[in-house]
């Protein structure tokens, strides 16, 4: 850049974010910028978190970057956030301006704001080709490139039955590189004590159990917190994951999903559950396993349905919003 140009002239650059990847692009902006984000001014379609979740808050990294003014299009309806990111960034020193372009901000962000307000969630399971509810996942989805290794690390956490534990060695990760885990949600309905192997332990970031009774848990770790609800419902798990900041939750049914499928009953007549994402792997399965629960809807149709094949499975997604 010719040396002629005022540091005005060079103090400019922009970062339209999305929620689910703000951190990121907040890094890969600042480091494009490099020294020349010092004394600039940085464009977000969202205000810019102040909390530790799976990344570290966005504003650290712009005071960090000495940006100059923040121009923010719309406040984060998230209460873990809300305004918090806002009063950090002028605490430091930073010009803050809010609301410019507030509309389209908002239609921007219209999943994470209705996901904010209503504490919404995506739906996966896997069907065998005569409707059967399979405890599998299809060829290779667990793998690097795998759909559901690409899914996990969209999400800040999956919610699995305690029953899983019975059939694994490891919870579901995401193997892709460079992914951050979501947090594994362990729904523990009306049992008192819950032993993990190591191996469980070790492949997760943090656990979280949700019990409705007190619960024993062992062995004691860093990684494993223990959560009594007064009342076990998928609406009690959402405002305590919100609380912890986390925004976007999987709940993944295998089998018949022992305790999950009762925490779903209802979910879906109150609007908990924006996505839905159907595996449908190429076997046929016997009678004996379970065909997937209703949870008390009668019809409901998708909208923006798409699928696609891949590894032999066909994987269907759609919205129920």
């Amino acid at each position: 850049m010719p040396s002629s140009e005022t540091p005005e002239m060079k103090s400019c650059f922009i970062a339209f974010l999305t929620p689910e990847l703000q951190f990121h692009r907040f890094v890969f902006a600042l480091r494009d910028a490099g020294s020349l984000a010092e004394n600039a001014t940085a464009y977000v379609s969202l205000e810019p978190c102040n909390h530790y979740g799976r990344t570290p808050p966005c504003t650290e990294a712009l005071i960090k970057a000495k940006v100059k003014q923040v121009v923010v299009g719309m406040v984060d309806p998230n209460p873990v956030v809300a305004s918090k990111g806002l009063e950090r960034l002028k605490a430091s020193g930073i010009d803050v301006v809010v609301g410019v372009e507030e509309k389209l901000c908002q239609k921007l962000n219209e999943a994470y704001i209705h996901r904010m307000r209503t504490g919404i969630v995506t739906l996966r399971y896997s069907l065998s080709l005569n409707g059967r509810m399979l405890s599998h996942l299809g060829k290779r989805a667990e793998e690097p490139g795998g759909y559901f290794s690409k899914m996990l690390q969209e999400y800040d956490g999956i919610v699995i039955c305690s029953e899983f534990l019975t059939r694994t060695s490891t919870l579901p990760i995401s193997l892709e590189p460079g992914a951050n885990q979501p947090f594994h949600i362990i729904i523990a309905w009306n049992i008192f004590s819950l032993d993990l192997p190591t191996t469980i332990i070790n492949s997760a970031s943090h656990i979280i159990i949700m019990a409705d009774k007190s619960i024993s848990v062992e062995p004691k770790s860093e990684k494993v917190e223990t959560v009594l609800l007064e009342q076990m419902s998928l609406t009690s798990v959402l405002d305590y994951c919100g609380r912890r900041g986390l925004c976007s939750i999987v709940v993944d049914i295998r089998e018949d999903g022992g305790s999950v499928t009762e925490l779903l009953d209802g979910s879906f007549e109150a609007g908990l559950v924006q996505k839905v994402v159907m595996e449908v792997c190429p076997v046929w399965s016997g009678s004996s396993d379970a065909s997937l629960p209703c949870f008390g809807v009668e019809l409901r149709k998708l909208k923006d349905l798409h699928s696609n094949v891949t590894n032999e499975s066909t994987i269907v997604e759609g919205y129920l919003l």
